[in-house]
């Protein structure tokens, strides 16, 4: 299968695997990789899950991976020194079969409770200078460093030994002095690392179990990085090897890639230069037709987007919301519900005046919408006393409360050639009136009862008639 050389490496690296698995998890023994176009297939399968495979400068964590026939793989442990790597770091695919050793992870002192019977667990410090782990699992140590690697084992089993394959020269070695470091850790000591310096560093307990690390001094410079526009700000530690940024947006921005990047063994940032995106909530979406907006295109990050309702309705809810950090909007949409007003009282002995081309309008159910306008009128022998009308507010209560009918006489009316007193448009029960008649005229000579204004809003009697002298 020729290799890919498209730029979809990691795609590829995906696929093969998947299918490689599938066909592993289904327990197909005897694969017809001629008919899948899969010829000369190289296939690592029930992988540590601590060790780390490096393909086309891809680096994944997989149980099972396939590669075509030539291709390489690198293979470390995810953490070295804490785990010994046995077997071969690079592997070649060579017409379906590796050529090399299965790797694997075997766990050391640190992992197993410092026993005596595994491989002392190995780890670095670099007090000055800077350093990163290659795909193959060699550190890799910037020229000038100064590396320590220590050696944990239990003091009182004996003292371990360090040997190593570089002859530039000889490196201290001994137990850490520090009272919580001197009885597990023996340390080697490389000062101010140079190139001669590379070489295998093995530690060997008393009972001949070892671990070792491969170290390699080399001078690696990655692109200087340019100074990143506003509002992205970074601390850029430098551009060797080992050296990192890191990135930050400030509030109201979301970082777009890595926090922190690091110069590789091979002379590139681990990943691009990061940028900072606005953050930004979903644009609002009104489903109810009353909802309105204030201000629109306001879904930024701390910015309020502010809601009404039309007129006639009243709003349920939050009349804001704002955009959060997160990206969401830090409440519910509220709704708009139509205000409405209940059937007014019906005043006793009056009754509620329908206005027939308006009341459909108005009328909603038992209730009346916003502006309804209702008139009251008394039964005869009744005066009104309130308002005549109300109105249906915006805040689904009456203008005014509902008026009283009170029994009352109307006025009634003056006799010819006379008037009446008291003289009022109405009456109260137990009110009396007399007539007194132009000159000319007379009321008659009999007595004659006042007419009085009855419990039941009637006359007890019309007003006396004016009579001319002549007929008198």
């Amino acid at each position: 299968m020729p290799c890919d050389r498209s730029g979809k490496t990691q795609t590829r690296v995906v696929a093969l695997a998947t299918i490689t698995l599938l066909l592993l998890t289904l327990n197909i023994k005897c694969i017809d990789t001629e008919n899948l176009g899969l010829e000369g297939i190289c296939i690592l399968k029930g992988l540590h899950p601590l060790l780390i495979v490096t393909y086309k400068h891809l680096t994944i964590s997989v149980d099972t991976i396939g590669v075509p026939h030539n291709e390489r793989l690198m293979v470390r442990c995810r953490e070295i020194g804490k785990y010994k790597f046995v077997g071969d770091s690079l592997l070649h695919c060579r017409d379906g079969a590796w050529d090399g050793k299965t790797p694997d992870c075997v766990p050391t002192t640190a992992i197993s409770n410092y026993t005596e019977d595994v491989p002392p667990t190995i780890i670095f410090g670099l007090p000055v200078g800077s350093a990163v782990v290659e795909p193959t699992g060699a550190l890799a140590v910037y020229p000038g460093s100064i590396l320590h690697l220590e050696c944990l084992f239990t003091r009182k089993l004996g003292s371990p030994e360090w040997t190593w394959t570089s002859t530039s020269r000889r490196y201290l070695t001994g137990w850490a002095i520090a009272a919580q470091e001197r009885d597990w850790k023996y340390r080697l000591s490389i000062y101010y690392a140079k190139p001669q310096d590379s070489g295998v560093y093995t530690c060997t307990t008393p009972k001949g179990f070892n671990n070792s690390i491969r170290v390699r001094v080399i001078d690696v410079q990655c692109p200087v990085l340019t100074v990143p526009e506003l509002p992205l700000t970074s601390r850029v530690e430098g551009s060797r090897m080992g050296h990192s940024a890191t990135f930050e947006c400030p509030v109201g921005y979301r970082l777009e890639g890595a926090p922190r990047i690091t110069c590789q063994y091979n002379g590139k940032w681990s990943t691009e230069m990061p940028h900072c995106e606005k953050i930004k909530c979903p644009e609002i979406d009104i489903q109810n037709n009353a909802l309105l907006e204030l201000n629109e295109h306001n879904n930024t990050f701390g910015e309020e987007a502010i809601f009404t309702c039309m007129w006639g309705y009243k709003l349920l809810g939050s009349q804001s919301m704002t955009c959060g950090g997160d990206g969401k909007w830090n409440g519910s949409m509220p709704t708009c519900q139509k205000i409405t007003c209940p059937v007014p009282e019906t005043p006793q002995s009056g009754r509620i005046v329908e206005q027939p081309r308006y009341s459909k309008k108005q009328y909603h159910g038992r209730t009346y919408k916003v502006g309804a306008l209702v008139r009251f009128a008394c039964q005869p022998g009744h005066q009104l006393i309130g308002e005549a009308a109300t109105i249906c507010t915006e805040n689904g209560t009456w203008s005014h409360d509902p008026p009283v009918c009170k029994v009352r006489c109307p006025y009634p009316g003056d006799p010819p050639h006379g008037r009446i007193a008291p003289l009022k448009f109405w009456y109260k029960p137990g009110d009396n009136i007399q007539v007194t008649c132009s000159p000319g005229y007379v009321t008659p000579l009999e007595p004659v009862k006042k007419p009085s204004c009855r419990e039941n809003g009637i006359w007890s009697a019309p007003p006396p008639p004016c009579r001319s002298y002549k007929e008198v």
